[in-house]
């Protein structure tokens, strides 16, 4: 038997609360399957498990906040037969804090029995079974929102909470729940206010950052001339929506560069430098609502250039829906930032500890130029390197930003 516990969804997470399970106690699963959503300071992340099994039992309800490393539930060998539940499981022990070792379970109530939706009418005079969650039932409820009519985006169909908030609402008033005579309603939870919270977590690490890592700073600024001539014409032939994207040749760049030069691709834990288990280049996505989130673009020196393209836009609609999962936030082994949609000339980013570097490009203008004796003007960007010296040096870091032009100025092999 194995245990499935809260992950780790960035450097910036203590702790998440389990917003919805996907999965009940017997359901088979497979390692990449999105059995639970998680929410933490800045998104709401799908979260995926990485052995084969059957699932146990949920030690954790809906709704609760636990540490990072606690058990959320039990999975079986597959084939496994799931015991039957006890007819009054023991509490289990509470922790004080949400800093409490993680091995320790965080909550009071036993485990919830399985639930399983109800029988919904629909046109047609069917009964049909939806796949929904029980959050997602107790919003539509709240909201006056009919099941029957929405469709699920979740795994094999099923009916998120997200897709609730999307659906028009009935026009008959939310159901209220039940209350006994003489007895107070339960209080409604507060509204977390998601902007102050991602605030919080962004400047803890960053104060943490700026404070552990020796941070040393490198910029150069690339001739752009031969990178936007050949996507000029490459765009041509390509319909609108397919068309290739500067960014997308930066990050093949960068991804490229990195090959060559490991000790700018990894992790420094316990005093040690470890290299990335693959190129996996953290993606930095502007939310609307304000704030910052860089999921994994995985395996990034693999891809061309239009499976680039297409992935960074699925991440960046994904991260602004809420909708990424627990392996695009875990793992990135280098992010890149991309202000130059801002106008902004130059940035110095501050390094996502563990990472031990951070990319940063400007915007693509025009600037004088002297190339062969002859004073021109050309189009240019300025890249820059942020990065940890007990990893590498500047030495490293020049040659560094230098592999990156020298991609630049051949795209077709991109």
């Amino acid at each position: 038997m194995a245990d499935f516990v809260m992950p780790s969804l960035g450097a910036d997470m203590d702790a998440g609360t389990l917003l919805e399970w996907y999965v009940k106690p017997g359901d088979t699963v497979r390692r990449g399957d999105i059995v639970a959503l998680v929410d933490t300071s800045k998104a709401e992340i799908e979260v995926e498990i990485f052995e084969d099994g059957v699932i146990g039992e949920l030690l954790v309800q809906e709704g609760m906040r636990v540490p990072v490393g606690t058990r959320l539930a039990t999975v079986l060998p597959a084939g496994a037969e799931v015991p039957a539940p006890v007819a009054a499981p023991a509490p289990i022990e509470a922790l004080a804090t949400v800093g409490a070792p993680a091995t320790a379970p965080s909550i009071i109530a036993p485990p919830p029995p399985a639930r399983v939706a109800e029988p919904v009418r629909v046109t047609g005079g069917a009964d049909h079974r939806l796949r929904v969650s029980p959050l997602a039932r107790r919003v539509a409820a709240q909201l006056g929102v009919d099941l029957s009519a929405v469709t699920g985006s979740g795994p094999n169909g099923a009916i998120t909470k997200a897709d609730v908030e999307r659906a028009p609402s009935m026009s008959a008033p939310p159901i209220q729940p039940a209350v006994a005579p003489g007895v107070a309603p339960p209080p409604r939870a507060e509204p977390v206010d998601r902007q102050a919270a991602m605030r919080e977590a962004i400047g803890a690490l960053m104060a943490r950052s700026k404070r552990e890592i020796p941070h040393y700073y490198l910029q150069l600024e690339i001739d752009m001339s031969r990178a936007l001539e050949w996507l000029h014409v490459a765009n041509l032939e390509r319909p609108v929506n397919d068309r290739l994207l500067p960014s997308a040749l930066l990050l093949s760049a960068v991804a490229r560069a990195v090959v060559e030069m490991p000790e700018m691709n990894g992790f420094w834990i316990d005093g040690t430098f470890h290299p990335g288990p693959g190129v996996h280049l953290g993606v930095a996505v502007s939310l609307r609502g304000g704030g910052l989130i860089a999921p994994a673009l995985h395996d990034a020196d693999g891809k061309n250039l239009d499976d680039i393209m297409q992935d960074v836009r699925d991440l960046v609609q994904r991260a602004r829906t809420g909708r990424l999962r627990s392996s695009e936030m875990s793992d990135p082994t280098l992010t890149v930032t991309n202000l130059g949609e801002r106008g902004v000339d130059l940035v110095h980013g501050v390094i996502y500890a563990p990472q031990v570097a951070l990319v940063g490009f400007g915007a693509v203008r025009e600037r004088p130029w002297a190339a062969d004796g002859m004073l021109g003007v050309r189009p240019t960007v300025i890249a820059t390197l942020a990065a940890d010296h007990r990893a590498s040096d500047g030495h490293a870091g020049g040659r560094f930003l230098a592999l990156i032009d020298r991609q630049l100025q051949k795209p077709e092999t991109s």
